[in-house]
């Protein structure tokens, strides 16, 4: 069960990272309309990434089908999309109508939410078309049905479950949306505090990758909240309100993680200085710039959980002090300077400066807590203790051991992808890798195989398993690069 819900965590990242383009044609739309300049031009643009963000539910079905899928293969994709549309159409409060012999004014108001911006609903439909083409992908029909065999089996066999779905939901939609919305508005009506206890939780969840799920109650229109969909489009948006689960995070991932990182660099032992400086530079850069915080947060995660404790608790804090005052603003990706320039210009914005200022105060709370909290408990965080690097200008051994006997490669990630790959036991001991935003996602047969010191020599984070198979490898936001290297090295 654990490793599903890791997988659908890394699977809800594909349709996440469609809306920064989304928020950048709107924030292009707000910018002419500010600025008073082509106003037909600006409410295209506006139309246009406001489309995007209403089909997030689609875009769920389909990124969910994907990543859970055993292969990224395009007969997922369309039956994802068939049985995705033959829900919501069939649901619709236009087509229950005749259906039920009632008036479409009758019908339960819940159905009115069963439509493209349902990611609920969205992510139901691609865990059943993943299903279905794991179990039936490989299917052989007889002779006479032949032409329907394998992967064409797929989008057939997914309509027809979602045929099933739809019954079901016709009787249970009704009470799943009433306790959704249930639990919803105690979180909204705790006001501030609700913002505090989802900003702990969500951070408490990132070790499991569950904090995507999560954020798909609060973030979009699952139960009615869809903080970010209100706060890009403007509709049904309330000034100081909406984006409350969002602006908390801009003085973390701007100001509170960079500082976290500092603090590390600065206790770490003297002739480790060094070596981790330009990592902690580039983690610190990451999340500044673009509010991936995994490659800091995972340094210290594991090897000192009680600075993690204190990071989920400054977290809600600061979405605490951000609803309280209401000061607002939002993003499409995280929480990094990119959408927080966005956000000034976003109308739904309320004293999105005064996040700055939060910004600066977290900043001082985070390098002051940390680095007190590492020196006085001597927590081994990298550069100290059990958690030194080896030093990179080693060339020689380095060398050696990425000397496994392959051709020499010109990509600047050969030598870490290799270090990694021996790291993990070589490619006879993996079964499955992929990735996510900063981390390589693997099933080996042996997690006993595995060197972690080498790993964390070649560059990464930390490496955490799960049971005897499941590891993730901490890298950051290069990701995608080691993983398409290692790839290539286990294919030669």
């Amino acid at each position: 069960m654990y490793k599903f819900f890791q997988n659908l965590g890394r699977s809800l990242m594909l349709p996440v990272a469609v809306l920064p383009a989304a928020a950048i044609i709107v924030g292009i739309g707000n910018a002419l309309n500010a600025l008073h300049v082509l106003p037909q031009v600006a409410l295209f643009f506006v139309a246009v990434g406001t489309t995007i963000l209403g089909q997030l539910g689609i875009l769920f079905a389909i990124g969910v089908a994907i990543g859970m899928a055993k292969k990224n293969d395009g007969a997922v994709a369309l039956a994802a999309a068939l049985g995705f549309f033959v829900v919501t159409q069939v649901l619709s409060p236009k087509n229950l109508a005749p259906i039920l012999h009632m008036k479409q004014s009758s019908i339960d108001l819940s159905f009115e939410k069963m439509d493209n911006a349902n990611v609920f609903v969205g992510i139901i439909i691609g865990l059943i078309a993943a299903y279905t083409y794991n179990k039936f992908s490989d299917t052989e029909l007889p002779v006479a049905l032949s032409f329907f065999s394998g992967k064409r089996l797929v989008p057939i066999l997914t309509a027809f479950f979602c045929t099933f779905l739809a019954i079901i939901l016709l009787f249970v939609w009704p009470v799943v949306y009433g306790a959704i919305m249930t639990f919803g508005t105690w979180i909204v009506g705790m006001g501030p505090f609700g913002a505090f206890i989802y900003g702990v939780a969500n951070r408490l969840l990132i070790p499991t990758g569950l904090h995507h799920a999560l954020n798909t109650v609060f973030w979009f229109d699952t139960i009615g909240i869809n903080d970010i969909g209100k706060f890009q489009t403007g509709k049904d948006a309330v000034h100081g309100i909406t984006g409350r689960y969002q602006a908390g995070f801009f003085p973390i991932m701007m100001f509170g993680m960079p500082a976290a990182a500092l603090a590390m660099y600065h206790t770490a032992k003297t002739s480790q200085q060094k070596q981790v400086y330009g990592w902690f530079l580039g983690s610190a850069i990451a999340a500044f710039f673009v509010g991936v915080t995994e490659p800091i947060e995972f340094a210290f995660m594991f090897v000192a959980p009680v600075l993690y404790v204190i990071h989920a608790f400054l977290t809600g804090l600061s979405l605490f002090i951000a609803a309280l005052f209401h000061w607002t603003a939002g993003f499409s990706f995280s929480a990094g300077l990119i959408d927080y320039l966005l956000s000034l210009i976003n109308p739904v914005s309320n004293h999105p400066l005064m996040l700055l200022v939060q910004g600066v105060v977290f900043f001082i709370l985070y390098y002051v807590i940390f680095r007190f909290v590492i020196q006085v408990f001597n927590l081994n965080t990298i550069g100290r203790g059990d958690n030194e690097l080896a030093d990179p200008t080693d060339e020689d051994a380095i060398e050696k051991e990425n000397d496994n006997g392959k051709p020499t490669k010109t990509s600047k990630y050969t030598k870490s992808a290799s270090q990694i790959l021996e790291g993990l036991g070589g490619s006879q001991n993996i079964t499955t890798l992929t990735n996510c935003a900063t981390r390589l996602r693997l099933e080996l047969k042996d997690n006993s195989n595995i060197d972690e010191q080498k790993i964390k020599n070649a560059g990464a984070v930390g490496v955490t398993k799960s049971g005897q198979h499941s590891t993730q490898v901490i890298i950051g936001t290069h990701v995608q690069q080691v993983a398409d290297e290692i790839e290539k090295q286990m294919e030669q």
